[in-house]
């Protein structure tokens, strides 16, 4: 599997870092607000070359970047990756992961090689209503219950990060996600923003002021409760 995309320049996707972002293909989630749906369920993306294409590209930019988003889809799918990653790191760049967390053996992996100076764990939804957003149900919800205790070790920076949906989420549920991530660091709760790649485009955003409900529930269990996007 190789990158497909790349974003240039983002002063949004690693926090306090000028960074750019590297996209993979596909996704084991498929979730129905996803803003990468379009071109997660394309075949046959034309593949960036990874050393013509990115790594040239990344020489250029030393110096002006400070770190390089792993993005997708997800990530942890690409059996290359920590090999990538050593590449990139080799030249001196911060690595940011983006994960849904359903690779917790590639997530230990990562850390334990120090390939990765931070990560953002999506938490989709509490437990018992997982499968309400990812549809998969082949995806072992314990593996997800792994990588967060994985990231509760404070190996590595982090943050989760939760997008409300008006639709999805309610004060029982996010009662249910701070229990989860009970002694938790960190975890943004993001506002959810319509685009033309989602696939259902009849979902809603939260409300700032049912947001700000939210972030004091959470803020019983967690360190650091930040709203995003609001």
């Amino acid at each position: 599997m190789e990158f497909v995309s790349i974003n240039k320049l983002t002063l949004l996707d690693y926090p306090e870092k000028v960074a750019c972002v590297l996209y993979t293909p596909t996704c084991n989630f498929a979730c129905p607000y996803c803003h990468n749906w379009e071109t997660l369920i394309k075949e046959n993306l034309p593949p960036l070359d990874f050393e013509n294409d990115i790594i040239s590209f990344l020489k250029k930019r030393l110096g002006i970047l400070d770190g390089v988003v792993i993005s997708g889809g997800e990530p942890t799918l690409m059996k290359e990756l920590p090999e990538k990653i050593k590449t990139i790191k080799e030249l001196g760049y911060l690595v940011k992961l983006d994960t849904n967390g359903s690779n917790p053996k590639m997530l230990k992996e990562l850390i334990e090689n120090k390939l990765i100076d931070y990560v953002a764990m999506d938490i989709k939804h509490s437990f018992n209503k997982y499968y309400d957003i990812i549809v998969n149900r082949n995806i072992d919800l314990k593996d997800l219950e792994e990588s967060i205790n994985i990231l509760k070790e404070n190996k590595v920076d982090y943050e989760f990060r939760i997008t409300l949906i008006e639709e999805y989420h309610d004060k029982e549920s996010i009662y249910e996600i701070g229990k989860l991530l009970e002694g938790s660091k960190r975890i943004f709760l993001q506002q959810y923003k319509l685009s033309d790649g989602v696939s259902n485009k009849s979902l809603h955003a939260v409300k700032e002021e049912t947001a700000r409900e939210y972030q004091k529930i959470l803020e019983e269990y967690i360190e650091e409760v930040e709203l995003r996007g609001y």
